[in-house]
């Protein structure tokens, strides 16, 4: 059993088909890429894993547990944390008060009872040193209590990464973390998420629509069209496939590069 099962999920939408009975197993360490054309269904897909939708056939296991009808909160407590392909920030709050928001459910207390009665110092002092840790390893010293909206796009990207890693997660699902980037900031992002997989051990699953990117930090590539998993593989597998190639550059381009190969 995988650590990460996909058992032929479908997703609907008042008759689009998001996804189309795609299966995909991960293995715990691994960093694999799920990529595709806009649309192919790949945001749905991570939607599906964290909960925010429910698929209408097939099977989610993690870790042995079928989440088809666990709540988000009860997925992250599980260890599934996630980034969203839009920055979903506190905006009038600092650096260190949206990466405290990570830990909530690590408190022996809910959200309302903290809210309404305080912390208790003790410990809210452990959280807080798990979220200075974090601020360390993503390099965020100097702006651990700026308030978010005066960050840059990349630095606020970067913070939303550093609230998902506080939750200590055992699978961290990111959904374009390098999208509207800068090249200078997507080779640090690029850099971290490599550091979270191979010095915290985290097991990671990508959606990233930078190629270059993708080929090189990802160990194995799932290729999403229209809902269909079309191919999986090695990055080098991935490239030449032509069912993906297809995908990316339409029939005539892919006609092609068949009558290159051959010549």
């Amino acid at each position: 059993m995988g650590f990460l099962e996909i058992r032929e999920i479908s997703l609907h939408f008042k008759g689009i088909v998001a996804l189309d009975r795609v299966s995909l197993n991960v293995e715990e360490g691994e960093l694999v890429a799920v990529i595709g054309p806009n649309g192919a269904g790949k945001t749905c897909l991570l939607n599906c894993i964290s909960g925010f939708y429910r698929p209408d056939g097939g099977n989610i296991l993690f870790a042995g547990r079928d989440l088809a009808h666990w709540r988000p909160d009860q997925i992250a407590k599980l260890g599934i944390s996630r980034t969203f392909q839009n920055v979903e920030l506190f905006a009038r709050m600092n650096v260190i008060d949206n990466m405290m928001l990570g830990r909530h459910h690590h408190f022996r207390h809910g959200f309302w009872h903290n809210a309404l009665f305080g912390y208790r110092a003790t410990e809210e002092a452990v959280h807080r040193r798990k979220v200075e840790e974090i601020i360390d390893f993503l390099e965020m010293e100097r702006w651990r209590k700026h308030l978010v909206s005066s960050l840059p796009y990349g630095v606020q990207k970067r913070v939303e990464l550093g609230r998902a890693l506080v939750q200590e997660p055992r699978l961290l699902l990111l959904d374009e973390p390098m999208a509207g980037m800068n090249q200078e900031e997507t080779e640090d992002i690029a850099r971290f998420i490599l550091d979270i997989h191979e010095e915290l051990g985290t097991t990671i699953v990508m959606i990233e629509h930078d190629m270059d990117v993708v080929m090189d930090i990802s160990k194995r590539i799932c290729v999403l069209d229209f809902g269909r998993k079309i191919a999986e593989g090695t990055p080098g597998e991935v490239q030449k496939n032509l069912d993906v190639q297809k995908a990316y550059l339409g029939d005539d381009a892919t006609t092609l590069l068949k009558k290159e190969g051959a010549g």
